[in-house]
C-alpha cells in the first residue's frame, strides 16, 4: 500500500508500507530511522514486542511524532 509519511520537520517520504490494522502501535523498521535520519526520542517507558505467534521480536526504546496518509486518511 503507497504511505505518505510526514515527519514534523516537514520533509515527506512516500512509500510502500504494511500495515497491521489490529496492532495496537504502529511501528517502523529502524534500518528505515537510519537511512532517513528520522529523529527520534527516547521513551519513558520501553516495551517488548511480540510476533502473531507470540515470540519476542525486540524492545521499543525510542519513539517519534509522525503523520501517516493512506489514500485521503490521515493520522
Amino acid at each position: 500500500m503507497q504511505t505518505n509519511i510526514e515527519m514534523k520537520t516537514g520533509k515527506e517520504l512516500r512509500l510502500q508500507a504494511l500495515v497491521d490494522s489490529g496492532c495496537t502501535h504502529t511501528g517502523i523498521d529502524k534500518q528505515l530511522v537510519k537511512e532517513e535520519q528520522i529523529k527520534t526520542e527516547p521513551m519513558d517507558r520501553s516495551f517488548e514486542v511480540f510476533n502473531a505467534d507470540r515470540t519476542k521480536n525486540g524492545k521499543v526504546t525510542q519513539f517519534t511524532l509522525l503523520e501517516v496518509e493512506i489514500d485521503r486518511h490521515k493520522e
